[in-house]
């Protein structure tokens, strides 16, 4: 697990460098890219992140959305219909689902024990592919973010490319990469 723990590195290195307040929402998002296949593991040693950010003097809160489909459709009155014929989902899907989700994160971005001070950490971003993208649930909640959002993200980075699982096209993002491939293995 050398490349988690390298990954952790360097978060811990750009999370205790001093930061600036006056930077955008978009500039206020990290995005920690690791290999999909490192999922499992990333979770069992979140831990390392955790600790990483709280030697720097800031707090930790957590926001984890690999539920958050299921939650949602389980919510809405019409999931058997829906179950029956997917495909009337679309529209309610592409409308509704990324704002449900949002609303996960700006709840625990908002939340009174969230300062300037905190890292708010996103897990399971990957439990959105098919469903949503990972660019239209940050772009809802860009302006909420008071200290950092850190969103773990199974995929690749290239040029500032995201790519969610090595699937999707990706999309540019003003977010802070960190990931052990850019750069001569470091960013």
């Amino acid at each position: 697990m050398a490349r988690l723990e390298d990954l952790a590195d360097l978060y811990g290195q750009h999370i205790a460098t001093p930061w600036q307040r006056t930077v955008a929402g978009a500039q206020r998002v990290i995005m920690v890219a690791y290999d999909k296949e490192l999922e499992r593991a990333l979770r069992a040693r979140k831990g390392e992140f955790e600790t990483r950010t709280r030697a720097a003097g800031h707090d930790w809160h957590e926001v984890d959305l690999t539920t958050a489909f299921a939650s949602w459709i389980a919510a809405d009155e019409y999931r058997d219909a829906y179950f029956e014929s997917p495909e009337d989902l679309q529209l309610k899907l592409k409308e509704e689902f990324p704002e449900y989700a949002a609303e996960k994160i700006r709840a625990v971005l908002t939340s009174n024990d969230v300062s300037e001070a905190s890292v708010v950490a996103v897990l399971g971003a990957g439990s959105l592919y098919g469903f949503t993208y990972v660019s239209e649930v940050l772009k809802r909640v860009e302006r909420d973010v008071r200290g950092r959002l850190v969103v773990f993200f199974p995929g690749t980075l290239e040029q500032n490319n995201y790519r969610l699982l090595d699937a999707r096209d990706g999309w540019n993002y003003m977010a802070v990469p960190i990931s052990i491939y850019s750069a001569g293995g470091a960013a």
